[in-house]
């Protein structure tokens, strides 16, 4: 018999979009993220290798959009009816128009993953063992470029309908707001170079080299637009109508206030612009990076949770 995973015991007590949700906002985000910031770069640079940062962010991208599916599809009531979700569309419905999206990048990042990695011995064994793998390989390669853009479209696509997701939940003012898609973008971006910086590095590339400098640039406007979107977000709810202001609480009493302050401001935004003044090391990459992406998920967490526990009816 199909059994129901009940995720709203404890830690996501009271809330219809439990933890799992949180999660797969927070993974889907650092794929779509990823894969965007290195496709522009590898497009704007107009280059032609396979280069460090373009492997780890294609790994990075296919590999967290496939956890944050997993996690996706636990929390529906029935996960093994989730396959008729991928059959049965609603043009109308910003579910389905995601899902459409994933059906796209999905296939497209395990492509451009496999073309990235062919040189590594156990992906070059698997592919040449099956019939026309090196054929395919090549016809993949030709179009790789093809597939960059395909997969920059889709990746912005992804970052931005987790957004739309659940901002149609008119019930939350704190959620129900057209600069969500914005801000799920611009953090997805922050944390995606984060996570491609520190790949990268993992996977040979100098921390001093071009590439990653034209990260680490990036980081500042992004850095500035997402928090740029989160004040308009605070400021809308506190000149808003009396339930918008009660949900402006959010931002200063509770344990998620405190989660808001520590994880998103202090981890996710402060502890980067520190780490920029010092010496550029192998060190400094992993805990900005680290830093960059905490402050993401306690974001996503923060948007969820307090967004559903201040709502309109109560």
């Amino acid at each position: 018999m199909e059994q129901v995973i009940d995720f709203t015991i404890g830690f996501s007590e009271n809330v219809a979009w439990p933890w799992p949700i949180a999660v797969y906002l927070f993974l889907a985000g650092i794929s779509g993220g990823a894969f965007a910031a290195a496709a522009l770069v590898r497009i704007f640079r107009k280059q032609t290798q396979i280069t460090p940062l373009f492997q780890a962010a294609s790994f990075i991208a296919l590999v967290t959009i496939l956890l944050g599916m997993i996690c996706l599809v636990f929390d529906l009531t029935k996960p093994l009816d989730f396959w008729k979700i991928l059959i049965f569309y609603n043009p109308t419905s910003v579910m389905s128009v995601g899902v459409m999206a994933l059906l796209v990048f999905i296939p497209t990042m395990f492509l451009v993953t496999l073309v990235s990695f062919y040189e590594f011995e156990p992906v070059k064994r698997l592919v040449d063992g099956i019939p026309c793998g090196a054929a395919l390989l090549s016809v993949l390669r030709k179009i790789l470029p093809v597939l960059t853009w395909i997969g920059l479209v889709f990746a912005l696509t992804v970052c931005a309908y987790t957004g739309f997701l659940i901002s149609a939940l008119v019930r939350f003012p704190l959620i129900n707001t057209a600069v969500l898609p914005a801000l799920f973008v611009a953090s997805g971006l922050s944390a995606g170079i984060a996570c491609n910086q520190l790949g990268a590095v993992l996977l040979g590339e100098s921390h001093e080299s071009h590439d990653v400098h034209v990260l680490h640039v990036a980081e500042w406007p992004v850095m500035a637009a997402e928090a740029l979107c989160i004040f308009m977000i605070a400021f809308a709810l506190m000149t808003g109508i009396e339930s918008s202001q009660m949900a402006a609480k959010a931002f200063v009493d509770g344990f998620w206030a405190t989660e808001f302050w520590v994880g998103v401001v202090c981890v996710g935004f402060i502890c980067p612009v520190l780490f920029a003044f010092f010496k550029k090391s192998f060190a400094t990459v992993v805990i900005s990076a680290l830093c960059s992406v905490v402050g993401m998920m306690c974001l996503r967490f923060f948007i969820l949770y307090a967004g559903q526990l201040n709502s309109i009816g109560g």
